[in-house]
């Protein structure tokens, strides 16, 4: 429910930007439709990019605002959920690069896991620590991982990420690797 509440306060806030995409009634209702059926991957770019409430909030209007900008241009040559990721992923990843040098913090709570033998407990505990090793990797590997993990073919990966569908094979074991390394 809330996250339906922040899209309607979201395009409160675009009637007044109305002017930096000129839609008609008819796409502006589709871009709607699109953002409130696809929002679990722009919460899930924020999440893995932001750990901070309101920064991810900030993100996620952020996104939504270049998704509303880039909408007219949208072709339809690449499936919908494709050039969401694209534009998700670069906003993100454009946003920590102008952030660059700025000291990366952590809550402490991040690196707190539970040790307990509830199997509901193992499993928050296991998502928590996966959680974090993403945290750790590049914002490409992020990206990449994110997807996979999403399901999305290796060669909308490939296009999204602008490498060869090789490339991501090689890539996606690395980061695998990677990731259990650090979950150890």
């Amino acid at each position: 429910m809330a996250k339906i509440n922040q899209v309607v306060i979201i395009f409160s806030y675009f009637r007044l930007i109305k002017s930096t995409a000129a839609l008609t009634q008819d796409q502006e209702k589709s871009f709607v439709k699109l953002v409130n059926e696809n929002q679990g991957l722009i919460h899930k770019v924020c999440i893995l990019y932001e750990t901070d409430k309101e920064a991810r909030n900030d993100l996620f209007q952020e996104i939504v605002l270049q998704l509303w900008k880039s909408f007219p241009t949208f072709r339809g040559e690449a499936k919908i959920t494709t050039w969401m990721y694209r534009i998700a992923l670069n906003t993100a990843i454009s946003g920590l690069r102008k952030l660059g040098r700025k000291i990366k913090t952590e809550e402490l709570e991040e690196f707190h896991f539970n040790i307990s033998d509830n199997t509901e407990d193992n499993f928050e505990e296991n998502f928590q620590k996966l959680q974090w090793a993403i945290r750790q990797l590049s914002e490409i590997e992020r990206a990449m991982i994110m997807m996979a993990l999403d399901e999305v073919p290796y060669d909308e990966i490939a296009e999204n990420i602008g490498i060869t569908q090789n490339n991501v094979r090689v890539r996606m074991n690395r980061i695998r690797e990677k990731i259990r390394t650090l979950i150890r």
